[in-house]
């Protein structure tokens, strides 16, 4: 059976950070799919639309790893890519703990689906999208902590 794992997240925007989880994601993956969601309790920043063409971009000489939008519980979505696993990564033990909660929540919903993390490279920790929200709103190139160039403000 396909190793299908879905890499969910707002990614506004997507960091290196996401991608090192999903390049690492597939040495233990088959396929690797990366859900961007919609989280009713943030306002966006960067379009869905860019950023799923960012991520598609970065991508694009992986043929295993795809790029999917959704509106829905994660691990419904899950189930609807064939997906039995959730990738995530962690970079410190605050995300460990709402990590937790949610992985326990998802495999409530979905019984079959375990959630696979990963910790965050040491030189990648210190990156967040809320930080690189921050400062590109303020004019600062942000283009250093992306796997893409950002060349105007949202």
């Amino acid at each position: 059976m396909k190793r299908v794992a879905l890499f969910p997240g707002s990614f506004d925007p997507f960091t290196k950070g996401h991608e090192d989880i999903v390049l690492r994601g597939l040495r233990l993956f088959d396929e690797v799919i990366v859900g961007i969601g919609h989280n009713s309790t943030k306002k966006r920043y960067f379009p869905v639309e860019m950023m799923k063409q960012l991520i598609e971009q970065t991508f694009e000489a992986y043929p295993a790893v795809s790029v999917v939008t959704y509106d829905d519980l994660t691990a419904k979505t899950a189930f609807e890519f064939n997906a039995r696993f959730l990738l995530r990564g962690l970079r410190n033990t605050t995300d460990f703990e709402y990590e937790n909660s949610i992985a326990q929540v998802n495999r409530h919903v979905n019984e079959e689906l375990e959630t696979v993390f990963l910790i965050t490279s040491p030189h990648l920790a210190p990156i967040s999208s809320t930080i690189i929200r921050e400062l590109h709103k303020y004019g600062h190139d942000v283009n250093e902590f992306l796997p893409y160039q950002l060349t105007t403000l949202a």
